[in-house]
């Protein structure tokens, strides 16, 4: 007879090792959220989002590969666009408008003195005429669209891989508006001052104690007097003879 006591039963199961928890996705900087908050913005923000261009920027924003540069005009250069105007453009050149403010990569400030030197930079609107070019003076960014000549005035984010800088201008493509850019008025020129009358150079002259120059007019009356005295005269002794 078999003896019993449970000591030939199958071991206890071994606990399984918990699974690492995943690593956390990385920290996308949330463009809406920016914008809102950084600067008046909210025209371009309204551009934007009414015509769905921000989830192109978003997604661009994501690509921590080669990320985004953003140049974001202020509201007010929005009203200070008269000519040419955006309302007369269709949906889809709006979008490309909107998307010549954005170049596919992360630039940082410092890349500029370089990018500079590299002539026209493609913008995520396309190449060619949908192209900006840039210009470094001393430290100051200056960008040129042909119709659009702005500088950056002030550095809104800049963390790989998102840069955002505010620009004083609304950036057009000659891609949309054409190759006629009308010419940069000049400036007025300044006015011409003239010395005025009682100034003292004029007293000077009149207290200088020079006799005054005597006109041509006053000169010929004092030769024709002279002349009319003398025959006057001679007429007198030629009457005295007959007498």
């Amino acid at each position: 007879m078999v003896g019993g006591g449970g000591r030939g039963g199958p071991p206890p199961a071994p606990t399984p090792t918990p699974a690492p928890a995943p690593a956390p996705g990385p920290a996308y900087v949330n463009l809406t959220d920016l914008l809102s908050v950084a600067g008046p913005f909210h025209t371009f923000l309204n551009y934007i989002e009414s015509t769905k261009v921000i989830d192109t920027f978003q997604n661009q924003a994501n690509n921590t590969d080669e990320g985004i540069t953003l140049f974001v005009p202020k509201d007010d250069a929005f009203s200070k666009l008269k000519k040419p105007s955006l309302s007369n453009l269709t949906q889809d050149q709006l979008k490309q408008v909107l998307l010549f403010h954005a170049l596919p990569h992360y630039y940082s400030l410092a890349e500029f003195k370089n990018l500079s030197q590299v002539g026209p930079v493609s913008t995520l609107a396309g190449a060619g005429q949908f192209a900006l070019n840039f210009t470094d003076v001393s430290g100051t960014v200056h960008l040129n669209s042909g119709w659009s000549k702005t500088k950056i005035s002030s550095s809104v984010h800049s963390t790989d891989p998102v840069a955002v800088y505010q620009v004083d201008k609304v950036l057009l493509p000659e891609a949309i508006f054409g190759t006629d850019i009308p010419p940069t008025p000049a400036p007025a020129p300044a006015p011409d001052v003239s010395p005025a009358a009682d100034s003292p150079k004029a007293a000077d002259d009149g207290e200088s104690g020079h006799a005054p120059v005597t006109s041509p007019r006053n000169s010929s009356h004092r030769i024709s007097f002279g002349i009319w005295s003398q025959l006057v005269l001679a007429f007198s002794a030629v009457m005295v003879l007959f007498l």
